[in-house]
């Protein structure tokens, strides 16, 4: 193959041309019956190109023909130093060089799999499988979106700009389908990626800013006063259930998540000098210790099922499975009109149990065993009724200082 087999073009992005009538050049580059295309990065006034250039003689003009010129010159010479070492050159492999992806520098993805393989020597220590995939999961879908949109093999991180930001969110919403949530996960995952990258001097912009993705309506997760109660009292037909309901509740009065829930045993129980019996764990998903004063109605449920448990773990768990599906069976009987899930308790005790009967943010986020106050918030939904006695509460404070003040 020649270099007359070599040709590199230029073409504006018309569809996405902006207020002031500028367009993305982008440019194709052919080599052999090989082809691909890529952004030249600028932009050139729509009005004024023609044939791959842009007319007329005013600096910016003169700018932008000029850096498209160094774009082919450069091209052309990175195939001839590649073809005068291999016999079969290709045109994604030229562009690749062309955009410093050249040996020795950093790529999205090969940093992306450098970062998932250090992720999952930590799991078991302070991270998890499930999160471990989740970072898999979001590699994957980057892999198919720079394939099969930018028709890429990879990308250096000097290329990523919002742009490519935006076209991955849109990509995994109408191509990939994935639901609200699950692309607001995989777009953190990447973001998180990134900040590494930006951290470790790789990158120095963040091509994340001003991004917020949209967000689904937040529903409400956690039980109510009312609901709590039906839960306790309405009689149950299927035996089973019992079970369902006592592990349920168990989580909804101490907010330990179900695969805590699995792995306590009768060696988590501690009782203090004023009696108040204690259960101190360790959290499996982020290894964080946390420490929960046993109300009266947890305490019931460990007596109730005492020594029924294999090898001294403290209650007789369900499979996850088995327990969501008892739960759907449990809302229904119990008249509460929406999705119930395990995970559903956890929410309830930050939110029913603890926050709105004056618990701090911050003794919740010790006994939930999260690392982070902020984390706490996302589960501490403020209910109509603790805002009302907060402001009660400033209007008994307002009112005795008034008092004071005559």
């Amino acid at each position: 193959m020649n270099q007359k087999d070599v040709k590199v073009s230029f073409y504006l992005k018309t569809n996405e041309t902006n207020a002031e009538g500028h367009c993305p050049i982008m440019g194709r580059l052919t080599v052999g019956r090989s082809e691909c295309v890529f952004s030249a990065k600028m932009l050139a006034p729509r009005s004024l190109w023609m044939s791959g250039r842009v007319k007329g003689k005013s600096a910016e003009t003169v700018e932008i023909n000029r850096r498209l010129d160094e774009l082919r010159a450069s091209a052309l010479a990175i195939y001839r130093e590649q073809s005068a070492i291999r016999e079969q050159v290709m045109a994604e492999e030229v562009k690749c060089l062309l955009l410093g992806m050249a040996f020795g520098q950093e790529t999205l993805l090969n940093y992306f799999r450098s970062f998932i393989k250090h992720f999952e020597k930590l799991v078991g220590v302070n991270r998890t499988a499930k999160s471990a995939r989740s970072y898999r999961n979001a590699y994957e879908h980057v892999a198919q979106f720079l394939s099969e949109r930018l028709r890429l093999s990879d990308i250096p991180f000097s290329a990523l700009d919002r742009s490519v930001v935006d076209k991955f969110d849109l990509y995994l919403r109408t191509e990939r389908r994935l639901a609200p949530n699950t692309v607001v996960l995989y777009m953190s995952r990447l973001h998180t990626v990134i900040n590494k990258a930006i951290a470790a001097g790789i990158i120095t912009a963040d091509p994340f800013a001003g991004y917020e993705p949209p967000r689904p309506e937040r529903r409400r997760r956690y039980l109510t006063h009312e609901e709590l109660r039906r839960l306790m009292t309405t009689p149950l037909s299927v035996p089973r259930l019992y079970l369902v309901r006592d592990l349920f509740l168990f989580s909804c009065y101490t907010g330990i998540s179900y695969g805590d829930m699995c792995r306590l045993t009768v060696a988590n129980l501690e009782t203090a000098e004023d009696g108040t019996v204690w259960i101190k764990a360790t959290r499996e998903k982020t290894n964080v210790e946390f420490e929960i004063p046993l109300l009266d109605l947890p305490l019931h449920i460990i007596d109730k099922y005492r020594d029924t448990a294999p090898d001294e773990k403290l209650l007789p768990m369900y499979g996850n499975a088995e327990l969501n599906r008892g739960l759907k069976h449990l809302a229904a009987a119990c008249d509460i009109d929406r999705k119930l899930t395990f995970h559903a308790g956890r929410h309830t005790y930050a939110t029913e149990i603890t926050l709105s009967h004056g618990v701090p943010m911050e003794t919740v986020s010790r006994m939930l065993g999260h690392s982070r106050v902020d984390t706490t918030q996302i589960y501490a939904q403020v209910t109509d009724n603790k805002i009302g006695t907060d402001t009660q509460l400033l209007d008994r404070r307002i009112a005795e200082r008034f008092t004071i003040a005559i």
